[in-house]
């Protein structure tokens, strides 16, 4: 059972969390790239998010103490109400520069995805369906490059996160901060290391070229990234 999970969306620091609760010893971590990186994950992930399968929570973060990114910003009300007693982290930063570091990166594997579609039934094709269904179409309706419509649906998320969970539950976070709120807020020693800043725009953005393997690396290259 997962003691704690991420509420906020990606690209607000999701994976400079994850780093930084390995560090505190609270880990292993699951993450979206897990689901990226891994057949049998995506097959779990694919039954549940698209072909409405019952989740069995365990069995989806078999082998985590935490659980950050992807889905389950999307699931926080479900994952609360499974996991009781784990504490809530709602990472969260300028809404501006969200919705533009999430275009310049998570978003352009769609965009790569629609110039060379992928081939039907392909890990890309299943993972584009999964992403589609539970972000794009789901949580942003098709109209994520709608840049006003994200950012509300951006913030509506981070209060509804709140309201639904509680205040007391739930730490409002953002990585810039370091870790002595987080540490305060899980009840860890503040490390005498620097806390982590992983996978910049520039990482991301040569992982989303991975994925959309149907081109490479410098096909539809996006603009640089504005937002960290």
């Amino acid at each position: 059972m997962l003691e704690i999970f991420n509420a906020g969306l990606g690209r607000t620091g999701t994976t400079s969390l994850k780093a930084a609760l390995d560090v505190l010893g609270l880990g292993p971590s699951f993450h979206m790239f897990d689901i990226v990186s891994d057949e049998r994950r995506l097959r779990q992930w694919e039954s549940v998010v698209c072909d409405g399968e019952r989740p069995d929570w365990d069995v989806l973060f078999e082998g985590s103490r935490a659980a950050v990114d992807g889905p389950c910003a999307v699931y926080y009300e479900q994952l609360a109400a499974a996991c009781p007693d784990a504490k809530v982290i709602l990472t969260v930063r300028d809404a501006e520069s969200w919705w533009r570091s999430t275009y310049d990166t998570l978003y352009q594997f769609v965009l790569r995805s629609a110039e060379h579609p992928p081939a039907p039934g392909s890990h890309q094709a299943r993972l584009l369906r999964v992403t589609s269904t539970m972000v794009w179409d789901g949580l942003f309706g098709g109209r994520f490059t709608d840049q006003e419509h994200a950012m509300e649906v951006y913030r509506r998320h981070n209060e509804d996160v709140v309201r639904a969970l509680g205040a007391d539950r739930v730490l409002v976070y953002d990585v810039r901060q370091g870790w002595e709120p987080l540490c305060a807020f899980l009840g860890a020693d503040v490390p005498d290391v620097e806390f982590p800043r992983a996978n910049d725009s520039s990482a991301m953005r040569q992982r989303i070229a991975s994925a959309a393997s149907a081109g490479p690396a410098t096909d539809t290259a996006p603009a640089p990234a504005r937002g960290a």
